[in-house]
Formats: C-alpha cells, structure tokens, sequence
C-alpha cells in the first residue's frame, strides 16, 4: 500500500532505499528534489535511474492533500481547508510577520481534549495525521508562496492547529525533524513551537529529546477547579502533575517556556486569577512568558464571551507588577474563521446538509 514519502525522515529514506536495492547517495537527491525543487511528480527527478523512479512511484505517493477552500484576511492571513486522501478535513493557517512567514499546521482530524471553549474540539478525534500529512501541510502552503514568484519561504512554525500534538507524539517528532532538516526546508527549530494541553508524561518525553524546539503550554487557569470546569484534561493532568513536569522541561533544557491563557469574560479574567497565575509561576518567571489571547466567540460555545479590553489591561497589569513576562497576542484572521477549528467545523455542517437536501 502507497504512503507518502513526505512521512520519511532523512535517515528513514535512506535506509528504506538500501532495503530496496537502492545506492544510499540517493537519498540526498531525493531529499534536494522533495523540498529544495518542490517538485510534483517522481517523473521530475531526471537525475535518479528509471529504476529508482519506479520504485518510488510505487510505494509512494507526492501529494495527498487537496485544497478545498482557501480564505483571504484582510491582514494577509490565509486559511487553508484540505481534503485528505480518506476524505477528512484539516485546516491550516499562514499568517505573515514582521520576522516572515509562519504556518500553523494541524496534527490530528478533531480532537478528544475537548477543552469547552474550543471549536477544534467541536468534533471528536477521527485518527491522527501521518507525519506526511502534516508534513505535505508545509508543502503546500510553500508552493503557494512560490507561486507568487517573489522566492519567500516559510521560516516559522506553530504545531498549535487541530488536535493535541501530543497525543501523536511520533509522527509529530518526525515531522519536526523533517522539517527541521538542514539539507531540507531547513526551518530553525528555534522557529518551531509546539503548543500542548499539559500531557504531562509527554512533556517529559520532549524534554529528553534533546531539541531546540519551543514549547508551549495551554494553562487558561491558574487552580484546578476553574482549569478543571474550562479543560476537561485538568482531571487527567491537574497542576500537581503539571507543574512537576513544567520543571522537568526547564531544569533539563534551560529553555523558556511559554503559557497561552486565554482571556473569558467574567470566567478567568479577574485580577484575582492574574494574581493566582503570577504566584504559580512565581518559582520559574525567568524562565515564562504568559501569552495573553482575546477570545475568538465559537457559534456552538455561547457560554464565553471576549474579555473587555480594561479587563485585558488590568490582568496584564497584575502580571507585569509581579514581575512575570507577558505580552497580548495580535490577532490574526479575525474577519476569516479566526478560531482554530471554525472552518472545518462549518464545512462538515454544510456538507452534512447538502446530503440531507
């Protein structure tokens, strides 16, 4: 059965050629053509034998996603909607800065961490995403940037679509090593992040692996009860076990970590939260950095509303007076589905009522 080639890390390729009856020095012609040509078809890598060609050609396929929608912000903010070869949706972000293009890509089809504000979660967990498929996410959204002729790349990184990336700890570390590949698209792993909802074992796994890779955490409460009531994960993972392995990761790679809290009207955007959040992360603010969301509204979560801006302010305050980093995030895409999730989610209901027409 085919797969996609994409899902091959460097060393992966080459070992899988030799069982093949391949030279190892192929690989690295392979590799040039699959990411620094971009090319589309096996056919156009005229420097590999016919035989090679072939029997890529048959175990593997170059593309499996297929765009189906493609939304325009007025910031310059695109949203991808693919459709993967079993026919699930996936959605994917680029979004351009003052530093270049970033891309925030997806890991799994729905999700099971079920946060209650969340539209990604609105649909549970179908599979987890090949690290091809996540891979081919990149891939396409550079094509679309080469298409334009003006030879800009993707240079950033965010693992914080659709899905917990953790919970597909595999195939999302051979993408980050795919990706990160210097004979490749050579995307610094210091301009890569990947976004969890406190796996905790796992985060220990990833501090172990010895990358420079980001880390960021979604903390969105700073006790149990309100984390527990908002993230459904809390039960599993509660700040006893979070926090220990949030330690773990800093003891063991000196790193920075980063702890997106999203602000909810009147839910965890008191200044009594902003002092309770400054003191759990009291022991390790050099070390923090407290990225501060305003609310995308999700249709089907009517229970949350945006934080007023003075509350935004006020809880930005507290945390600065306490000597904890922090910033607001700027938005991105608000005018285009801007949550993570939204578009897929309207798609599957429109598909669904189309059937029933």
């Amino acid at each position: 059965m085919k797969s996609s080639i994409y899902s091959l890390t460097f060393d992966q390729l080459q070992e899988w050629l030799i069982e093949h009856g391949q030279k190892k020095f192929r690989a690295k012609q392979v590799w040039n053509w699959l990411y620094k040509k971009r090319v589309n078809t096996f056919a156009e890598m005229y420097n590999l034998n016919t035989d090679c060609q072939l029997v890529l050609e048959e175990n593997f396929y170059l593309g499996t996603l297929e765009q189906e929608i493609k939304q325009e912000s007025t910031d310059g903010t695109i949203k991808f909607l693919f459709k993967l070869s079993d026919g699930n949706l996936i959605e994917t972000v680029l979004m351009k800065f003052s530093y270049g293009y970033s891309v925030c890509v997806t890991t799994q089809v729905g999700c099971n961490i079920g946060c209650s504000f969340c539209a990604s979660g609105l649909l549970t967990k179908n599979r987890d995403l090949s690290a091809g498929e996540i891979v081919e996410q990149i891939m396409k959204v550079q094509k679309h940037l080469d298409a334009k002729g003006k030879d800009e790349r993707v240079s950033h990184i965010v693992v914080m679509g659709i899905g917990e990336p953790f919970d597909n700890y595999d195939n999302t570390m051979d993408f980050l090593r795919i990706v990160n590949d210097q004979e490749g698209l050579s995307i610094g792993a210091r301009h890569i992040t990947v976004s969890t909802s406190g796996l905790a074992k796992r985060m220990y796994d990833f501090a172990d692996e010895n990358l420079q890779v980001n880390l960021a955490l979604s903390l969105h409460a700073p006790n149990n009860e309100l984390r527990t009531r908002i993230m459904k994960i809390n039960k599993a993972f509660p700040l006893e076990k979070l926090m220990p392995a949030i330690d773990y990761y800093l003891e063991k790679t000196n790193r920075r970590i980063t702890f997106e809290y999203i602000l909810l009207k009147d839910v965890n955007d008191h200044k009594e939260e902003a002092k309770q959040l400054a003191s759990l992360l009291k022991d390790k603010r050099h070390l923090s950095y407290v990225n501060l969301i305003p609310y995308n509204p999700v249709d089907e979560h009517n229970q949350y509303d945006r934080s007023e801006k003075k509350a935004i302010l006020d809880f930005y305050q507290v945390l600065l007076e306490n000597g904890i980093n922090c910033g607001v995030r700027v938005e991105h895409g608000t005018d285009i589905d801007a949550a993570c999730g939204q578009l897929r989610s309207k798609q599957i209901k429109k598909d669904k009522e189309k059937q029933k027409a």
